[in-house]
């Protein structure tokens, strides 16, 4: 298989956000110069670094262009980029004293969201709008060095198709240098990868980059490599920071730096923020559960136990999985059964004394909890006393084979094959040997029993794909370990790691993982279960890992954080395509970690680590925040004046949405997930979207991810109401698929474009800050020496009135077809009948204009869309199969118990919901009812839409009313404009054009507004 790759639109954001910083920097194709020949060059034919060279030499280079904005052009342009995500505002261009390089911009983007994607994507933006060419990446470690160039790889094609060209990319070798005369010599992107250690480290390999080599006609390799004025990425930049590292940056010579983590230690200019808050929230990351196994000490006792997990079943009180031991000829083993109430387990271990007073009194599948009549009551995932090591493995092995299962029972059918990955801390757990060779070690061993017993329990008699593939895979077959190996040996053997370090360089091992990478995701491997060394933790994923289990000491070496980000990247399947359809994103993706602490323990630790890392994300809700930060809207971009601010301040504090601290309340967070926040005051309205998203971005503990105890998730099979003819009568009528239909006038489209563009198009003139100042009557040479020698007594910005004179040859016509995806002729069509003022904010900022202008124009293509779509019927149907594939488990200590519902419980997502199915529950016209799947879809062009309810009605007791019910917590216009809003009238028209029996579909905030439409 392949992996594919998409244009994302929060990907664009941040290579747009680096882009943008540079507005304004003539295009250049590369100046050329002569490349350095060194001693071997012929004696006539003296040439100096550096000097300009024909076009038609043999040893020209072409090296990046200088940048030619000022300092105060350059800042501007990074505010008017921080602005618009409302990010802290540089005060000047914070430079690194260590790399000598005044340019410093950081990008941080969460784990798993495909940083590595947008700085190469970036590169080949930076090289089309401003001819930029070469580009090193500086990596910590030879992971993630490799992890870099495997992604070169497969990005080639699909940057190809985006760009029109492929990047030629190396690793840095300093045995193979002549890849440094193609790096310099070619016109086209040039990316060199490079790790620290090769130019930082003290080993004679490592110092070549500083020799003149003779195998490299008397010239150093570092000067080559600096007269080509390269752009410097730094991945992970937090692990390079000491002193001597970025120093030795400055040999380089690099025109700028961005530097691109998750986690940055020092920050210099941020231009660009996607956080782990705003990853988890924007449904970019999966989602995270955890089975937490801990011992709990019983006083007096030394009975063994460990309650795995409780089971519920249709029509059947709930059980629970145990393990305890049990006295047997051979003596006393462990024993794994399903207790019920009652049950003495004294008896059932044949008289062992520790047992005596275990008899079941209660098993509360609500909160997983198994209660005995002595007092004692367990927790599912906690085991008494103090287990061994072993012991403690195998309850971890088992619970990661269990959810393993779980998880493949419910993907498998979508293409999406799981992967579990195991990190252990030494070979010979996994793989030993003897004289007669290769023998199995005690994880494996232990393994292999834990698999085979699961597998038992999941074969069925049925002849389904599922079953044939399990059978089809033995246990020996299906894991395999991921290690370093001896080159003389060719045994496995544990990475080299440096001293107080817990990575390692080992390449083979990196390059077993990574060539692996496509072949790993394929149903045609049988591969399902990867042991790893710890030290590999980093530098490295695969997007179908949706079980990690680390059979280790716990240590604070390594962060929780580090612990589950191998496994954060949302799935692929068999076709490479990501499972990212925000509809069922997160019931696909879900990242289950096994941990050997508690539940309660890991998620504190976890929720501690990414708060911690969320520092400089403001914590008050004050005026001083909110004043001067960028609203957007139809309107143009309205700065927040002072009124507006205290406006905003006073609605939060009004409703209780702040606290006496100014901190983000809960109730703020839970009211706008329920549907029912208050009105924002009037003068706000126009921009409640925005002033709601600038409210968001203020921390509080209320936003951090909910992480799921993953033993909570218990069976929801569907019951009788499901088979009612009644909901089997509904289901027929809404379950047929449609496809729709597009049909406007171009000449249409076009006029209102230009009458909607005459009219809202406002383009941001070009800025200068305009500081005056004066000495200091008495400055000390501190102040001298630090910058502060002078006062500013006046500051000014003043606008640029003139055009815009640059070298740059923007394609607007192709630009704007691209971003609405229209033609050319009808683009040109539109800027050829706007009014020449319209026109000529061109001239005052070029990119802005093109921002501006493709957002207007998608605006009225979309009205017109959604006003003028049809629906044709297909032959093609939802299978009922929705129902059981999609949900196979709910969250029943968050749910509703139902009587009148499909399945036994009903999962609410608000209070709005509750509430709406507590009536649903107990109006006598309500016959059956359903919420609706997330797969069962209307295809609109603004996006897939999911209904909410399905509901059969008694009217009269004569006939039966059948509802499609949306329900929100506020019917305002300003809660259900744009997208939602065209969504719904998709919807109304989808379901008049399926319906060969009248359904009403409508939008409600209550029982009470739902029952005056059926009646």
């Amino acid at each position: 298989m392949k992996l594919k790759f998409k244009t994302q639109e929060y990907q664009t954001r941040a290579v747009e956000a680096l882009a943008d910083c540079f507005a304004g920097q003539p295009f250049s194709s590369g100046i050329r110069y002569r490349i350095d020949p060194g001693e071997a060059a012929p004696l006539a034919q003296p040439m100096q670094r550096d000097m300009y060279a024909s076009p038609d030499s043999d040893d020209a280079g072409f090296k990046n262009a200088a940048l030619e904005l000022t300092e105060l052009e350059l800042l501007n342009n990074i505010r008017t980029v921080q602005r618009r995500q409302n990010l802290p505002l540089s005060d000047g261009l914070k430079k690194d004293d260590k790399t000598g390089c005044p340019y410093n911009l950081d990008v941080e983007m969460e784990t798993g969201t495909g940083k590595t994607y947008v700085y190469l994507k970036s590169m080949f933006e930076l090289k089309q709008r401003y001819g930029w060419s070469k580009f090193i990446v500086v990596v910590p470690s030879i992971a993630i060095r490799e992890g870099v160039y495997k992604s070169l790889q497969i990005t080639a094609d699909h940057f190809l198709e985006s760009y029109g060209e492929k990047a030629r990319f190396f690793i840095y070798n300093s045995k193979q240098l002549h890849n440094l005369e193609s790096f310099s010599s070619d016109a086209g992107i040039s990316v060199m990868v490079i790790n620290v250690q090769a130019f930082n480290s003290r080993g004679a390999d490592n110092r070549r980059i500083y020799d003149e080599l003779d195998d490299f006609q008397s010239r150093r390799p570092i000067d080559v490599i600096k007269a080509n004025r390269p752009i410097l990425f730094l991945d992970e930049p937090q692990k390079m920071e000491g002193g001597k590292t970025l120093s030795s940056l400055s040999e380089f010579n690099p025109l700028f730096i961005v530097r691109y983590s998750a986690t940055h230690k020092t920050t210099y200019n941020k231009i660009h923020r996607l956080d782990a808050l705003d990853a988890y929230n924007q449904k970019l990351v999966k989602k995270i559960s955890v089975h937490g196994v801990t011992t709990k000490g019983l006083t007096g006792t030394d009975a063994y136990l460990y309650l795995e997990n409780i089971e519920t079943a249709k029509n059947k009180p709930p059980v629970a999985w145990v393990e305890y031991e049990e006295k047997s000829a051979s003596g006393v083993k462990r024993k794994r059964r399903k207790l019920g109430k009652g049950d003495n387990l004294h008896e059932l271990s044949d008289g062992l004394d520790q047992y005596k007073g275990f008899v079941v009194s209660d098993i509360d599948a609500r909160i997983d909890q198994l209660s005995f009549t002595n007092g004692v009551e367990l927790t599912a995932g906690e085991v008494t006393v103090d287990v061994t090591e072993k012991a403690l493995r195998q309850i971890q092995i088992r619970e990661a084979v269990k959810a393993h299962f779980k998880k493949e029972q419910l993907l498998f059918s979508q293409g999406v094959k799981v992967l579990t990955l195991f990190f252990i801390d030494e070979v010979a757990k996994y793989r030993q040997y003897d004289e007669g060779g290769e023998v199995l070690g005690e994880y494996a061993r232990i393994f292999e029993e834990e698999y085979n017993h699961q597998l038992n329990q999941v074969l069925t008699l049925e002849d389904s794909e599922y079953n044939r593939y399990l059978k089809g895979i033995s246990a020996s077959d299906t894991h395999n370990g991921y290690f370093s190996i001896d080159k003389k040996s060719k045994r496995l053997v544990d990475p080299k790691t440096k001293a107080r370090s817990t990575e390692t360089d080992d390449v083979d091992a990196y390059d077993l993982i990574l060539k692996d990478k496509e072949r790993l995701l394929s149903f045609d491997e049988p591969t399902r279960f990867i042991f790893s060394h710890s030290a590999l933790r980093e530098g490295w994923d695969n997007p179908n890992v949706f079980v990690i289990c680390t059979l280790k000491h716990s240590d604070n070496i390594i962060s929780r954080r580090q612990e589950v980000g191998r496994g954060l990247r949302l799935a692929v399947n068999q076709l490479g395509d990501r499972m990212d359809d925000p509809l069922t994103v997160h019931d696909i993706n879900e990242l289950t970690v096994v941990a050997s602490e508690s539940y309660k323990d890991f998620v504190t630790a976890l929720q501690r680590d990414i708060s911690n890392d969320l520092s400089e994300r403001p914590r008050v809700a004050d005026e001083a925040y909110f004043t001067g930060k960028l609203l957007v809207s139809e309107e143009g971009e309205v700065e927040v004046t002072p009124a507006m601010a205290k406006e905003i301040y006073r609605y939060l504090l009004k409703n209780d949405y702040t606290d006496n601290a100014d901190h983000i309340t809960e109730a703020y967070h839970q009211a706008k997930e329920d549907g029912i926040l208050a009105e924002l005051p009037e003068a706000l309205q126009p921009y409640a979207q925005q002033v709601l998203q600038l409210i968001d971005s203020v921390f509080s503990n209320a936003q951090l991810p909910h992480i799921e105890d993953g033993r909570k998730a218990k069976l929801n099979p569907l019951n009788d109401n499901f088979h009612k003819k009644e909901f089997q009568e509904l289901w027929e009528r809404i379950n047929r698929k449609a496809a729709y239909s597009v049909s406007f006038d171009s000449n249409e489209l076009i006029e209102k474009c230009v009458g909607y563009l005459d009219l809202k198009l406002s383009v941001k003139r070009l800025e200068y800050q305009v500081e005056r100042g004066t000495q200091k009557a008495e400055a000390s040479y501190q102040d001298m020496t630090s910058g502060q020698a002078f006062t500013v007594n006046e500051s000014e910005r003043v606008k640029h009135d003139g055009s815009l004179h640059s070298a740059v040859q923007y394609d607007l016509i192709g630009r704007l077809a691209e971003a609405t995806q229209l033609t050319r002729r009808t683009v040109a069509a539109i800027l050829s009948k706007v009014q020449p003022k319209t026109f000529k904010q061109y001239q005052m900022n070029p990119e802005d204009f093109m921002a501006q202008a493709a957002r207007l124009i998608n605006e009225q293509k979309a009205t017109m869309i959604v006003a003028d779509i049809a629906y044709d019927p297909l032959n093609e149907r939802h299978s009922c199969e929705l129902f059981t594939i999609e949900k196979p488990e709910n969250q029943l200590d968050r749910a509703y118990k139902a009587k009148r519902h499909v399945f036994d419980y009903v999962v609410t997502d608000s209070n709005i919901e509750r509430k709406f199915v507590e009536r649903l529950e107990v109006e006598k016209e309500v016959i059956v009812y359903a919420k609706l799947p997330k797969s069962f879809f209307i295809p609109t062009p603004v996006g897939n839409y999911n209904p909410d309810w399905a509901i059969a009605f008694n009217e009269n007791d004569v006939k039966h009313v059948y509802f499609v019910a949306e329900t929100k917590g506020s019917m305002s216009s300003m809660e259900l404009r744009g997208t939602e809003d065209a969504k719904i009238k998709c919807a109304k028209e989808f379901f008049d054009a399926i319906a060969t029996a009248k359904v009403r579909y409508d939008v409600v905030d209550s029982y009470d507004e739902l029952l005056k439409l059926v009646v």
